[in-house]
């Protein structure tokens, strides 16, 4: 038996769903509006959440989060139109276990419940396994870095290819060697491919090695890139800089796993697992056309896309003190304090270069020779305080400004100019004809007339303004 809330203001739907879940033996509870559902979820436990999109005080894909939080982390099963596409992309990217569209919600509503709660038993016995997770230098208690880490955790357990996606400085390396460090074969070659510098011209040569005499100056055998990944992970850094070129090579390699020496008649084999990182959105690349859609199947089997350090500000004291100690013990310093108003500094900046840009700022603030025991706000460097000094003071709003009479037109003036705008457009509208603009104003012709003649329009020609 399970706890199923049901989450709908379309009253006939919810009373044939609860007859159903009832007669299925689970215990069903409704409600008809987002307040009263997360009212219901607050008091009690629940293991699957019975989802309508549209409802009377909000959209329900904005409140996945919060469901999938609450008390016994229920699966959410989205209930929407019929084909309704964007929805239904929507709401698996927002969390969702599944949906169902509205016309078959009674049919399908059996199996799509079934399998939710198996994977909730399942997911139950292996979340009880102690297990502890090496996470190296990725620092912080977030929920959406604990998100990302059960990520790595699941990653971790097979040998499916992992793209790793998130904004400059976000740390995708860290998170690629902790899927490494994770995994079954940790106690191998962890090997990093820079794709952003891979040359054309010796791409072969770095990656399959060469034998020797391939080439001048060969004057020994070399192995390359993928020979030393045998058995670990191939991480390829910065994907998304592969010249179209080149990535041809990457899919076969891929494929096949088999490659062949530069200058070799004999094919190699390289058992390796595949992890991958970009900062760019690789569907917009693939659409402009410069990524390969089979080399992106082939690289996303499982996404683990990073937040910006903005989206987890909570994280900032932690990552500040752990770097703080990395660099005091790096520089042979006295380990250092930090204020009140150091931290609220660094909490308050958007970060556009992410946890990286926090590190050097961080390093900038330690190595300073003025530096006494303690980090203030004022041991940040000149160009961070002012770019917080720009932003409090944009933040407030400047008063109103009052307008002067003079800023203020006359009636009879704003009368005159609006006559004057109708009037062209009229005659243009029109075309010269004083039936037609009578007809379309409905305004008499002797009326027309006067205004014209007041104006000093000639109607059946351009039309002439006299404003003084």
């Amino acid at each position: 038996m399970a706890e199923i809330l049901i989450l709908d203001d379309d009253h006939v739907l919810t009373e044939m769903l609860l007859e159903q879940l009832t007669a299925d033996g689970h215990k069903a509870s409704a409600a008809g509006t987002l307040a009263d559902g997360l009212t219901l979820l607050r008091q009690a436990s629940f293991d699957v959440v019975l989802l309508d999109v549209q409802l009377p005080d909000g959209n329900g894909l904005e409140y996945i989060p919060s469901i999938t939080a609450s008390t016994g982390q229920p699966e959410v099963i989205i209930i929407t139109g019929q084909g309704d596409a964007d929805g239904a992309e929507k709401a698996v990217l927002s969390g969702a276990w599944s949906y169902i569209e509205k016309p078959y919600v009674i049919r399908e509503l059996s199996l799509q419940l079934s399998r939710a709660l198996q994977y909730r038993r399942e997911k139950k016995k292996v979340s009880s396994r102690p297990v502890a997770l090496k996470r190296d230098a990725i620092i912080g208690s977030s929920p959406v870095i604990k998100k990302c880490l059960d990520q790595v955790a699941r990653a971790s357990i097979s040998d499916v290819s992992v793209l790793v996606t998130g904004p400059t400085g976000t740390g995708k390396e860290l998170f690629a060697r902790a899927i490494h460090e994770n995994s079954a074969r940790a106690d191998k070659n962890f090997v990093v491919v820079d794709c952003a510098s891979l040359p054309e011209t010796l791409i072969e040569s770095t990656l399959f090695g060469h034998v020797k005499g391939a080439f001048t100056n060969a004057d020994s055998a070399q192995e390359g890139l993928v020979k030393h990944a045998h058995g670990g992970t191939l991480f390829l850094d910065e994907v998304g800089e592969l010249p179209l070129s080149i990535q041809k090579t990457f899919l076969r390699l891929l494929q096949e796993h088999e490659y062949r020496p530069v200058g070799s008649t004999k094919q190699a084999y390289s058992d390796f697992r595949v992890v991958a990182a970009t900062n760019r959105d690789l569907k917009k690349c693939v659409e402009n056309g410069t990524f390969r859609s089979d080399l992106l199947f082939r690289l996303q089997a499982y996404t683990i896309a990073l937040p910006a350090l903005k989206e987890r500000l909570g994280d900032v004291r932690e990552l500040v003190l752990y770097f703080i100690l990395r660099l005091c013990l790096r520089y042979g310093l006295e380990i250092k304090g930090v204020s009140a108003d150091f931290t609220e500094a660094l909490q308050a900046y958007d970060w556009p270069g992410n946890v990286r840009e926090l590190y050097q700022t961080v390093e900038q603030v330690i190595t300073n020779p003025m530096l006494g025991p303690t980090c203030f706000a004022v041991h940040l460097p000149d160009s961070f305080r002012v770019h917080q000094a720009r932003a409090g003071l944009s933040s407030k709003k400047a008063p109103p400004k009052k307008e002067s009479a003079g800023d203020l037109p006359t009636w009879s003036g704003y009368k005159k100019k609006c006559e004057l705008e109708y009037l062209g457009q009229l005659k243009q509208l029109a075309g010269g004809n004083v039936t037609e603009a009578a007809r379309i104003s409905q305004i008499s012709r002797t009326r027309l007339y006067q205004l014209f003649e007041k104006y000093r329009i000639n109607f059946s020609d351009e039309v002439i303004v006299n404003k003084n």
